[in-house]
């Protein structure tokens, strides 16, 4: 079977390809990456199926090192099946499931159930990352080295931080052992003190708990500290502050082995555009000041921070229409991430189109090290045809994923 992807612009950062140009793909590889001539013309090449691209980038498939598939034990918000959907109607060809489950996936044989599950059922390569505590409960190391056999390419504590730092240390010695990336959390538990929102004047005036930048500073400095010592490859998850782009710029410069991710709405919305009452808007680390936004901006245009992430966290209708108090953090991002990072990076001025495949998929398939990212000949037809014409609404009711939580 051959399929030809003509009249595209094909954006790869693996060749630093920026070119009108079709992609030929037979039998689930890319075959050939053929130019077109200066008059717009193609070479004449036979396919069994043509898939018109005019106007359209053809990138490498986007990765996603940050979801939530609740699958174990939360199958009402979210499924491998559901979610999968989701990243494919995104544009996302590879996501990393978040070990914060039930049962919690600390050992091998949890790590099998997601990977069988999606062979079988998902339309996407799912990935799951192990936890680096049994139970996440920050007492006792989890089953590392069986969690990376069974095909786990990360460890992470995702929605807590392991506060017990020589218990980390050792983790990340045993992940620098196994050439495993370590996916941080970056939050101090004491200094949240029942935060859930920005500690700001927004929060005063709705007396609300804040949580300031120093819950994810601090953690993100010791974890920082801990990843120079041991020399494990260290990933800071969904930076949100100012600081945090500080601190990322500083490891990097002293040669310390890091690479950071920021979400879209951390991007793209601040303290300021919450509606009170309106846990929609609720998340962790939540939406910050202009100035965090603009810093996040600035540390993505400036290659300070790697990765655009989603954090894909869904919860039912049910809760989140709880009270800012009660509801529980967290929005879903698979299906509206591409768009976000277009409108807000790419036409506002802080990423040209090559720079959004290499946040959105080179540089991820770089931090786990997969052999994806590229429209090389030869590597597997992992690609997405992005419209940066098409003007649409965002609506929750379309989307794929089985929860609908998003501002």
């Amino acid at each position: 079977m051959t399929l030809l992807i003509e009249n595209g612009r094909v954006i790869d950062p693996a060749t630093r390809t920026d070119a009108a140009a079709d992609v030929l793909v037979t039998d689930g590889m890319i075959t050939a990456v053929l130019p077109r001539t200066e008059d717009g013309q193609g070479q004449n090449v036979q396919a069994d199926r043509r898939l018109d691209a005019s106007g359209c980038y053809v990138m490498p498939g986007f990765i996603d090192l940050h979801v939530h598939l609740r699958d174990p034990g939360f199958e009402q918000k979210e499924t491998v099946v559901t979610g999968a959907a989701a990243a494919a109607k995104g544009g996302f060809t590879t996501i990393v499931a978040m070990p914060n489950t039930k049962p919690v996936v600390d050992r091998g044989d949890v790590v099998g159930y997601v990977h069988h599950k999606a062979e079988n059922m998902s339309r996407v390569h799912v990935l799951q990352a192990g936890a680096i505590t049994k139970n996440m409960e920050g007492k006792e190391l989890a089953a590392i080295e069986s969690m990376v056999q069974a095909g786990s390419p990360a460890i992470s504590e995702d929605g807590k931080s392991v506060m017990n730092a020589e218990l980390l240390r050792r983790a990340m010695r045993i992940a620098k052992e196994l050439d495993i990336v370590v996916l941080s959390h970056c939050e101090d538990r004491n200094l949240v003190n029942g935060g859930v929102v920005n500690e700001d004047a927004n929060a005063k005036e709705r007396g609300l708990p804040g949580i300031s930048n120093n819950v994810e500073d601090v953690i993100a400095v010791r974890d920082v500290m801990l990843a120079k010592e041991t020399g494990v490859w260290l990933h800071l998850c969904h930076c949100s502050t100012k600081g945090s782009v500080e601190i990322v710029r500083r490891a990097k410069e002293e040669g310390i082995r890091i690479s950071a991710e920021v979400c879209p709405h951390h991007f793209t919305l601040t303290s300021d555009d919450m509606p009170a009452g309106d846990a929609n808007y609720k998340m962790n680390p939540p939406l910050r000041t202009k100035e965090d936004v603009e810093a996040l901006r600035q540390g993505l245009k400036d290659g300070i921070l790697d990765v655009i992430a989603t954090d894909h966290a869904p919860h039912t209708k049910e809760e989140k229409n709880d009270s800012m108090l009660r509801a529980p953090f967290g929005i879903v991002g698979l299906e509206t991430a591409a768009a976000l990072t277009h409108t807000e990076l790419v036409l506002g001025g802080y990423l040209t189109p090559m720079q959004m495949a290499e946040k959105m998929s080179y540089h991820p398939a770089r931090v786990l090290k997969l052999d994806r990212g590229s429209l090389e000949p030869g590597k597997a037809a992992d690609l997405v045809v992005f419209d940066p014409h098409k003007n649409d609404t965002i609506d929750a009711s379309r989307f794929a994923s089985k929860s609908k939580n998003t501002p």
